[in-house]
């Protein structure tokens, strides 16, 4: 009977703790709802989205609903992508986004690879004041900028976005820099030097060797500047001007409606629901692309030793 009831204890300490005790049920539930808290707190604004995009306006001035609408009203996306001009704003916006995105990946691969391989004068003061740009913030450099701009005739032209982005001066290129220069740095010196001794030259090195080897940091790269440019509107709507991305065509939905209809005033949620709409649409294809490049995106971060490590 003792040995009976010695042995059920151990299951069902194997149960609740078991073998380690990270096999066990107690560690599972907490790190479960961890995981489900977490989680919320990141996918509640999407949700507060999708639910107030899809309500009448009765739903929206009644206060006793708050996440089960009466009625679907599908036609606030409808009058979203009108007001956004849907089809071409997407086109429009991508065909800016892949050709600054690009130029952004090329130019800090090659910067990084520079910085990685070769020896030169002020190579640690030049890679300090190059992560000195990041740390600045763009307030700070804007004057500067839009005058040099001005002056070369950029203003107000995709120019004023590619052409840093091509000289390894766009957005966040610090990190993207800084992301190639970690990785390439990961690479034996032994290979690129048995290349060099065969009569590689460093062009080719670096076309051969090492951008094959550095695939994965590609893909990292191009997808933090493609969202970042994609999201980006202060400096794009300074420089570039106009209604180039949908973030900014939103944003002049946005200011036009809250001057028409203040916050508080009577009408000001009439028209909540399409902006919540507009949103959506907006992030939607940014959703289609990470659910598209989930796994080399997870499997980019894992082989780059993005963390340093």
């Amino acid at each position: 009977m003792k040995q009976d009831k010695t042995v059920l204890k151990q299951k069902i300490r194997r149960i609740f703790l078991g073998m380690n005790v990270v096999d066990g049920l107690i560690y599972k539930v907490i790190i479960y709802t961890l995981l489900i808290s977490f989680s919320y707190i990141y996918l509640y604004p999407i949700l507060f989205m999708v639910v107030n995009s899809l309500m009448t306006v009765d739903d929206l001035i009644n206060p006793g609903i708050k996440w089960v609408p009466t009625a679907l009203e599908f036609s606030n996306y409808q009058r979203a992508t009108q007001v956004l001009k849907f089809p071409d704003s997407v086109f429009e916006t991508t065909s800016y986004v892949l050709k600054v995105s690009i130029a952004a990946t090329l130019s800090s691969a090659i910067i990084g690879f520079g910085f990685a391989r070769f020896n030169f004068p002020l190579k640690n003061i030049l890679f300090a004041l190059m992560l000195a740009t990041f740390i600045l913030p763009s307030q700070v450099t804007m004057v500067a900028n839009m005058l040099i701009f001005s002056n070369l005739g950029l203003m107000s032209t995709q120019r004023a976005m590619i052409l840093p982005a091509i000289f390894g001066q766009g957005v966040n290129a610090a990190i993207f820099i800084l992301i190639f220069y970690q990785f390439f740095k990961t690479i034996p010196q032994v290979l690129m030097e048995s290349a060099e001794i065969d009569g590689a030259s460093p062009f080719k090195v670096f076309t051969r060797i090492a951008v094959p080897l550095a695939v994965p940091s590609f893909i990292i790269v191009f997808l933090f500047s493609f969202v970042w440019y994609w999201n980006e509107t202060f400096i794009t709507g300074l420089y570039v001007g106009g209604r180039i991305t949908m973030p900014l065509k939103l944003g002049a939905f946005r200011d036009s409606y809250i001057t028409l209809f203040p916050p508080g005033s009577p009408g000001s949620e009439l028209n909540e629901a399409i902006l919540l709409a507009g949103n959506m649409i907006t992030i939607l294809p940014l959703l289609l692309l990470y659910f598209v490049a989930q796994r080399y995106f997870v499997e980019s971060i894992d082989r780059t030793g993005i963390t340093g490590e």
